[in-house]
């Protein structure tokens, strides 16, 4: 079963940028903010949290490489890929030209997207989280984030491309491998994957990063929106999990 709540899913295929893909330069600054800002060793304590992939493997949905691969393609392509990176693009933006209300309007639609109180604790956790890093780095906006309800990772990952230089085209691939990641890491910790079976499941992601970012960047506002029934199903059985090694 994958997120979508469905019974198998679509075989994965590479998908090839388009032709006319401008290929984006990041000066050596911007680069190694954002791979910082991309890193799995950020200490703002990502990786405790699975995002109801734990209550995936407790049920069956996940039991090997091949079903591994195949929810988190569900969730990458019916998720992130429509909520999350078009939500990233607008709130960069916003930063950019300094309209708190749109970066006050985006962040709120965020939290009010996630479907159970673990996502939504999780996504303000890693928001003030950053949010203090950012500010210690200099970035004065940061610190009036962190009392905030409306407070997302988001947001702030969002604050951290506009304050550091990173260009939106950057940015927003940076942030969707920057999840895979994350989320390989933690089916690593729940199955025994093995370290290749685990790195051939990101490359597969990976491989659909540049069309789910081309995809992100033509979405209307009234498009914006995720419809994961068996993910939000499996985060909201995770709260009762008898046994748990992670926070979602």
């Amino acid at each position: 079963m994958n997120a979508l709540g469905e019974r198998g899913h679509a075989a994965l295929r590479p998908v090839e940028p388009p032709a006319d893909e401008v290929a984006v330069s990041l000066a050596t600054p911007a680069l190694l903010r954002l791979l910082q800002l991309a890193s799995p060793a950020l200490p703002i304590g990502a990786f405790a949290y699975s995002q109801g992939l734990e209550t995936a493997v407790e049920l069956g949905f996940i039991r090997d490489e091949t079903s591994a691969r195949d929810f988190l393609t569900g969730v990458f392509k019916d998720g992130l890929a429509l909520l999350e990176l078009p939500l990233l693009a607008r709130l960069h933006a916003a930063f950019l030209r300094h309209d708190d209300a749109a970066t006050e309007r985006w962040s709120s639609f965020l939290v009010a997207s996630r479907e159970t109180a673990e996502r939504r604790e999780e996504e303000r956790h890693l928001g003030r989280a950053l949010a203090r890093l950012l500010a210690d780095q200099g970035v004065a906006e940061a610190a009036a984030w962190h009392g905030r309800d409306n407070v997302t990772h988001v947001a702030l990952f969002g604050l951290a491309g506009a304050s550091f230089g990173v260009p939106v085209e950057a940015l927003v691939p940076a942030y969707a491998f920057s999840w895979a990641e994350n989320q390989v890491s933690a089916l690593s910790r729940l199955l025994p994957l093995g370290q290749l079976a685990a790195q051939r499941v990101l490359a597969a992601l990976g491989v659909l990063v540049p069309a789910a970012c081309a995809r992100a960047a033509l979405l209307d506002d009234a498009e914006i929106g995720s419809t994961l029934p068996g993910l939000a199903l499996a985060s909201a059985l995770h709260e009762t999990q008898y046994t748990r090694l992670f926070k979602s």
